[in-house]
Parts: C-alpha cells; structure tokens; sequence
C-alpha cells in the first residue's frame, strides 16, 4: 500500500479511519505545526509525531499512515525511536561514560551518544578495563578473584585447544550467592519474584522480598545436599518457568551442582536423550501443567523417559494424578527432610570459574541435540547485556515469556538479579489477555518477546484496554522481526523502543543487540553486543572491512567472556572453529547466521547459512538464453553480473511474501530441487490469517510473489509453487522446520 507523504495527508484522511471529525481535526492542525517545525519526513518528525499524537487507543491504520507517511522517501533503516540526550545520561552505560568516558576514550569523548560506538569498540580492544569495571558496576563479587581478565593463547597449540582465551583464570564464584547477597543494590525488603498463575487473573499479583528467596533457596540447596551427590554433579529441571523452578535453579547452583535445562514442552524421547548426554543423577518435575482447562502431563513423560530419582511438585494442591515411582519421592517430602534448618543460612559453594554451572541444549533439528555447558562465567556475560543493552537496574521489573529449558530463562534469572531487578513470571499462555494484565499489574519496566508471540498480540487485539505505559524498553530475540508487527508493538507502550537481540546458547547472551544510546530501527541491530566483534565474511571467506556494507555468512571474534569452549557430545573446535580463517592472529568463531551490514551502520540478520538458497536461476537462465540465442541475453548477463556471486537466505524472501497481501499471516520459503537435477525451485508455504474474507486465488498470489521479489530482490527470481498450510512446522524454540517443509513439498511433486 502506497502511503502519503504527510503534508499530503488531509483531516478528512484522518477521520477515514475511524476518527472522530473533531479528533482528526485537532489531530491534523497538531501534525501540521510539527511538519512546520521539524519537516515533513524527518526522525525528528517522526520522534514528535509518535511521542505527542499517536496512542494505544488510536486506530493502527493511523499509526501506519503517520509512520509510513514519513519515511516515505527516506530509504532503507528508518529510525523508529530516538534516543534522549539527558535520558541517555540516566542509563547505566550513559552514567558510566559521563563519569569516566574520558579516561576511556581520551579527547575523542563527547557525549555518551555520540561515543557509543566508541566505547563499544573500546569494550573488544581493552577488556581488562571494561570487564572490570562493569563487573564492579554489577557488584559481583568473588571468593577468590581472579588473577586477571583474560589471560589470551600464547602458543599456536593452545590457540588450537582454546582459541577463546582463558577467562578471569583463577577466579572462584557463585553466581546463585551473587543473586541473593546483599549490596549497594538492594535490601532484603525488595521485591525480586512478582508472579500470577493463569486464570488467577483478577486478583492481585503475588510478591516475594528477597529475605523470603533466600529462606525458600537455602532450604531448597539443604535438601539437596541430603541426596549426597557430589559437587558438579548434573541435577536436571523440567518445568514451567515459575517462582518454584526459579527456587530450584538458584538452589542447585548455590549448592555447587549444575543445571540440567529441560523444556517442559519435550517428549519423553527428547526428555531421556538429555537426561543422558548430562549423566543427571536427578530431575526436578511437576506433576501436571494446568493451562485453561487443559491438564498436560509432565510427570508421566518424565517417568517414561525412565529419568532417575524425580522430585515431584503437586499441582495446585497435595495429590499427585498417579501414583509415585519407588524411589522418587514428593516436594512435601523431600523439604521435610530438613524442616529443623529453616531459616538456616546455606554456605554457599564455591567453585573454579570454569566448572560447568548449566547445561543447554541445540534444538536438536537436524539430529542430536548439542549438549553446552555454560560455566560460571557465563551468567555474567548474561547479566552484562541485560545491564548495557536492555539497561537493567535497581527497582525494574523484568518479564521475558520463556521456559528454563531454553537460554533465556536462565538469561531473565541472571540478567534481572545480579542487576537489582525484579522478575516477573506469569504460570500460563502469553498469548491472551491474561498474560497483558499481567504485564500492567506487575508495571513491567522490560518486557521481553519472540515475534510469533507479537503477531498473536496484533491478531487478536488482546492487549487493548491494558496500560503498558510502564515500558521502559522491550527486547526481541528468537526469530526474525517484522517492521509493521513492531511497528504495532512500540504504539502499545507509548513508543518505546525496541532492543533486538541476537546470540546463541553457545553465547550464553548476545553477538549482536540494540542500545539505547543509538537510535533503534525497526528489526534491525544498530550495534555489536559490548565486548563483542563481528565479521561479514565475503568472497573467498574474507571478511569485508569494517563499516563497509555487505552481506555475507556472519563470525564472530573468539575472544567473548562467557562462551562455550567445549560440548559434551561433539568436538567443540571441529563445530565453531574449523575451516574459519584467521584474522588478525585469530581463528574467527563460526555462528551460521547470513547478517547484512547496511549503509546506516545496522544489521540485518537473514536467517542461517544453511537456511540459503542456490536458486541457480540466473546462470541456468543465461546458458538457456544463448542456447536459443534470444536479444535478452545481454540483458539477463548483466542481471547476472549483479547478482550471481549472491545466495539468498530464506528471510530475506519471506520478508518480501508476507508484505504482498493482507490475508497472508506468515510465509516460508524452501528451495525444492527437481528430480532429474538442475537449479532449486523456489516453492512458498503461505498460512493465512483466520478471517472471513475468502482465501486469495493461489495463482494470482503467486503472480504477486513473483511482481514483488522481482523488483524488491532480484529480477530473475520465481515462486514456482504455492503450498498452502495451517501452520508452519515449528522446533520447540519456534524455529521453522524449513526441512520438513522441504520434504514434503518434494513428496507432493
């Protein structure tokens, strides 16, 4: 849809809407004196338009026409929030710069706006100086600190064996103590845990102090000290993210064991093989999962995964739906074994900061999962973005709809409580209303969330009504973004920007983010995470210089507190580093992820390396025009000449499909390759939204594709076939099972 420029835009345009005429009027005169003011397509325009005129309660469409109206002829990466000068002294980052930017950066220093990317770049070339300081700045402390920050490779052999350094070497810590201890940053009367179980929804949301977390924690960790397992020994969790499982998790790494991540979602296969690849010697499990009036089972999946000893929690009351295997035992149970030190504290156990604290796990698409453990360095690389990009301190309230099983519950644990935070936690769907009341009773300052869940959101209008005016921030991880869904999304809280966030298990945070000292563009990262370095590899797997716009396979700098440097189940050189060249003396971290530097300084990530396509079209077209020597030749030459050294990732395709018609709620694009050989077929897998207006004629939409791929991507491409579907295949993480698209389109040939 075209959109006016906004001095073109009429009252009349306005109140078409849905506005009241008077509305629209006051609304037309507003806009024109801030066009007079800051020009007609501006981001300052566009900065006073969304902060002084448009609101929750306006109709989208209006948001759309001023949004779009302005950047009308602007081009690519238009800003969607501006940052404040004096509110960007206020963040935790801008705070540190205007006390000590100068014995950072020397002269260069201005503002912290204006020398972010200087400090950032500062955070990779001095990560003695800026890991010290921003753990100080977090106040974690250590038993025993550690003989330096990083201690790099001195020898071509050990760069082989540990290409990612040594991390604070010698260091001794517990971050589970680092979450409940006292400092400058908290009382013992502050609220850390705020929580409302699903269907509980009109009645106030519940709060622990942290005086009570550390008595529910202690008691938890001398139970388990009962059950004598040896320190470092794996303890596994399968549960919904509520204030229990969080107990659980801070428990078992007080008490010097590690983490075993399980998703409540696993089937008892997916269960066992992670129960295995950790040697578990225990499982903490729930009973049922309770969501609506469905009653899901997990305990039973957990028994037929033939797990160890189990530690079971009722659900919502002290019968269990069957009867306990012999030597599992129940909560009730197990905490009475040391109900005479309640309100003892735990000592807490200290361990070498490489000791495993948490294992993860790949999602396991294409085979066994990758089992990774995090160490005890980890959390703090997890709580050191929370604290720069998401800017997360003292009296906020963190929610992020996710599950210990994946990165980001750990991540929300560490990243709200190491920074003075408090966490919110809703038992039940984030899908429906529920889940928005929630979000305004706990005046959540920071609301994480993956796109899937947005687009629900935006479907439904389920948030409507509800007061999200407390956002300070949201952040975005998961899956690719979508401009018009986020667009939606910052109008709910009043134009708050939107922090994307990209990283991996392997990462234990981010590679890649967004801050609140840069300007933010809608699905777009406009910074690399603070102590982090980023390669676009080009032709010949060189990486393109710096600040040069391209598009290619992303690696990463190996030195980045935190990260893995080993799995249980796969050599860890063979998975990230072999095959990588070496920059600059450095063997460069593989991710698998095609990300685009553009002409703005932002990144754009286009889905994995493996998720691209060969569509082959250019140069088989080209061999097939000189064979039948048409007068198009030069012509498709010259197309081949722009494009032919480019593959095309999935992303970037869809991006273009779910913009070409209002019916198509999602898109999947797979490259099909034909039976007798030669060049993949782009075939589309299209749901549409659930509505009453009739399905489009699949021709004339794949008519459309083709009209829009050609002028957006590429000239030469073709959708060959449409497949129609309900939903899209989805892993656990909401990735799409691009193969299993794949295999059923070359089924349906």
């Amino acid at each position: 849809m075209a959109y006016k420029p906004l001095d073109c835009i009429s009252s009349s345009d306005i109140a078409a809407l849905g506005v009241p005429s008077d509305v629209a009027e006051a609304f037309y005169e507003n806009l024109n004196q801030i066009i007079r003011n800051y020009g007609t397509g501006t981001p300052q325009t566009w900065q006073h338009v969304s902060k002084h005129l448009l609101n929750p309660d306006l109709p989208f469409s209006i948001h759309q026409m001023m949004y779009y109206g302005c950047y009308r002829d602007f081009g690519p990466d238009p800003p969607a929030w501006l940052p404040d000068p004096e509110n960007a002294k206020l963040t935790n980052v801008g705070q540190l710069l205007e006390m000590r930017g100068k014995e950072f950066l020397g002269s260069i220093y201005k503002d912290p706006i204006s020398s972010f990317s200087d400090f950032q770049e500062f955070s990779v070339s001095n990560p003695e100086v800026y890991w010290k300081t921003v753990l100080d700045e977090m106040s974690v402390s250590f038993s025993v600190p550690p003989q330096c920050i990083l201690r790099e490779n001195p020898s071509e052999e050990s760069l082989l064996s540990h290409p990612g350094g040594h991390w604070l070497p010698g260091a001794y810590v517990n971050p589970a103590e680092n979450c409940l201890s006292l400092n400058g940053k908290r009382t013992l009367d502050d609220i850390v845990l705020i929580w409302h179980d699903e269907g509980d929804d009109e009645k106030p949301v519940n709060k622990m102090t942290l005086k009570e977390l550390r008595t529910e924690v202690w008691l938890v960790a001398h139970a388990l000290k009962t059950l004598g397992f040896e320190k470092g020994s794996a303890i596994a969790i399968d549960m919904p993210m509520d204030v229990n499982s969080v107990v659980i998790y801070l428990a078992i790494v007080l008490a010097g064991y590690a983490v075993v991540s399980i998703a409540d979602s696993f089937a008892p296969r997916e269960i066992s093989t992670r129960l295995k690849l950790s040697n578990s010697k225990a499982i903490f499990t729930q009973d049922l999962i309770i969501r609506g009036d469905k009653r899901l089972p997990l305990y039973s999946r957990v028994v037929d995964a033939q797990s160890p000893m189990a530690i079971v929690i009722p659900t919502r009351g002290s019968s269990f739906s069957m009867k306990l295997r012999d030597g599992d035992i129940s909560w009730h149970d197990f905490l009475e074994k040391v109900k005479n030190v309640k309100d003892v504290e735990f000592v807490a156990v200290e361990r070498p900061v490489e000791a495993f604290t948490n294992i993860l796990f790949s999602s396991g698409t294409t085979g066994e999962p990758k089992a990774i453990p995090w160490t005890l360095a980890t959390p703090l690389k997890a709580a050191a973005d929370g604290w720069c990009h998401m800017d997360i301190r003292k009296g906020d309230v963190v929610g992020w709809p996710t599950n210990l099983g994946w990165m980001m519950g750990p991540w929300l644990v560490y990243a709200a409580l190491l920074n003075g935070a408090s966490v919110a936690l809703y038992n039940g769907s984030p899908l429906g209303s529920g889940f928005a009341k929630f979000v305004q009773d706990a005046k959540v300052t920071m609301l994480g969330v993956i796109p899937s869940i947005v687009r629900a959101w935006k479907t439904t209008n389920c948030t409507a009504s509800y007061d999200w005016s407390a956002i300070r921030c949201f952040g975005s991880t998961g899956e690719a973004s979508n401009v018009d869904e986020y667009l939606w999304l910052m109008g709910r809280a009043l134009y708050k920007p939107i922090i994307e966030y990209c990283g991996g298990t392997e990462i234990g945070g981010g590679f890649v983010a967004g801050s609140l000292l840069q300007p933010q563009s809608l699905a777009a990262f406009s910074t690399p995470a603070m102590g982090c370095s980023l390669f676009i590899l080009g032709d010949g797997g060189i990486p393109i210089p710096p600040n040069v716009p391209g598009i290619g396979e992303l690696a990463l700098g190996p030195l980045m507190l935190g990260v893995s440097h080993t799995l249980l189940n796969a050599d860890h050189y063979n998975v990230y580093f072999k095959g990588m060249p070496v920059w600059n003396g450095q063997v460069l971290r593989r991710h698998g992820d095609v990300f685009e530097f553009t002409s703005r300084g932002y990144y754009h990530a286009h889905g994995r390396a493996d998720d691209t396509m060969n569509l082959g079209g250019i140069k088989y077209a080209l061999i097939q025009l000189l064979k039948k020597k048409e007068k198009r030749c030069v012509e498709v030459f010259e197309a081949a000449h722009l494009y032919w050294p480019r593959k095309v990732s999935s992303v970037e395709i869809e991006r273009i499909c779910n913009a070409v018609n209002n019916s198509v709620l999602e898109t999947a694009a797979i490259g099909v390759p034909p039976p007798g050989g030669g060049p993949e077929s782009l075939v589309i897998a299209v749901v549409f939204k659930e509505s009453n207006d009739p399905v489009p004629d699949l021709n004339k939409l794949r008519v459309s594709f083709n009209l829009a791929l050609q002028k957006k991507l590429n000239p030469l491409f073709k959708v060959s076939h449409i497949m129609p579907l309900s939903s899209l295949p989805r892993t656990a993480t909401n990735k799409v099972m691009r193969r299993v698209l794949r295999s059923a389109a070359v089924s349906s040939d």
